[in-house]
């Protein structure tokens, strides 16, 4: 009986593959979030719990419309549009406008995601293209603040959030006044530093005691769920380390020369979206290196770039357009970091030249 000839498969690359779907690496990504999400929640009551649902909503039924558009099959299965539903809410005030809210999250996912081709294509963060967007279109309410723990934030809205376009929002002033909230600044401790010299404690910053954006209030609780992933594997743990990393050492080192006009470098690690930003943002597998020396630079731009801002820049925050800087440099730094092959020879310097 002869002898059956081997078969040789002829494919392009990956040849060796972990398992895992898209749908299992973005669904614990989701899982996730949902801590940050409730911690969040626990803090400013129904207003972000509506913004937070508001806005993942509006990611979805763009995400809907788009695959109803081009005639393709659903992608809601994917989580891709949660995840930015999410992360976009976590990045806003929590007094945001609910209709403004909506319009971050279609803009996250037509400018971000489909105007690019859809999950995979995407040059920059979508949540971040969200909130770039809103950031420009409506400066006032994006820099509008209110304080956590404030009492009946379980029985009532924030009066902003229902508010109505083209129409002067109601007086926030008031109503923070008429709820006696003590020590309430309405600046964050980013502002506070930049314009008053003030410096928030390492307590306040990791326990999610200070004014900031809805998810960005506890440091401590977004790098334990970011632990999760990297444990897990879902996320390249280089990343993060390399933007907390370059930006401790820029920050220790601004701070050596002058401590009176610099902060510490735990305030800037921890205040700001610094650290949502590195572990949840900068990991986004579509927009940043797949080089092992690629992350690193990668990682470090974003890191140095954000320092900069906050000393250097008008804005009291750097990390959206630091990462945003990063996704437009990752398919440089991939081109120029790409590992030798495996047995191909080095290449000589030309004739004459060392």
């Amino acid at each position: 009986m002869p002898h059956a000839s081997p078969r040789i498969e002829l494919r392009t690359s990956p040849h060796v593959q972990s398992g895992r779907t898209v749908e299992q690496i973005m669904r614990n990504v989701v899982l996730a979030l949902l801590p940050i999400c409730a911690f969040s929640v626990w803090q400013f009551g129904l207003s972000v719990a509506a913004l937070i649902l508001t806005v993942t909503a509006a990611c979805l039924a763009t995400e809907r419309f788009f695959n109803w558009m081009s005639g393709e099959p659903g992608t809601l299965s994917d989580w891709s549009a949660t995840i930015t539903g999410l992360l976009l809410a976590l990045t806003l005030p929590p007094s945001f406008p609910l209709w403004m809210g909506a319009v971050a999250g279609f803009a996250a996912i037509a400018l971000g995601k489909a105007l690019f081709g859809g999950l995979g294509y995407n040059v920059f963060n979508p949540a971040l293209v969200g909130r770039a967007f809103v950031q420009a279109a409506f400066p006032v309410s994006i820099s509008t603040w209110v304080p956590a723990y404030v009492p009946g934030r379980f029985s009532e809205f924030i009066p902003t959030s229902f508010g109505v376009p083209l129409m002067l929002p109601p007086d926030l002033g008031r109503w923070v006044s008429q709820h006696m909230v003590d020590g309430y600044t309405g600046a964050t401790p980013l502002a506070r530093w930049k314009f008053e010299n003030q410096v928030a404690g390492a307590e306040e910053l990791l326990a999610g005691m200070a004014t900031a954006s809805v998810g960005e209030t506890s440091a401590l609780l977004i790098l334990a769920c970011g632990l999760y992933l990297a444990v897990r594997r879902f996320l390249d743990w280089r990343i993060p380390a390399a933007v907390l990393g370059s930006a401790l050492l820029l920050a220790l080192v601004f701070h050596l020369v002058d401590p009176g006009r610099y902060p510490p470098p735990y305030f800037v690690l921890l205040s700001g979206g610094l650290v949502l930003g590195a572990v949840f943002m900068a990991t986004d597998t579509a927009t940043s290196p797949v080089t092992p020396r690629g992350v690193w630079i990668y990682g470090a731009v974003i890191g140095t770039v954000t320092v900069m801002i906050r000393y250097f820049g008008g804005l009291t925050e750097g990390v959206m357009y630091a990462i945003l800087l990063g996704n437009a440099l990752t398919p440089l730094i991939d081109q120029y970091t790409q590992p030798r092959v495996f047995g191909a020879p080095r290449r000589k310097a030309p004739e004459g030249k060392a």
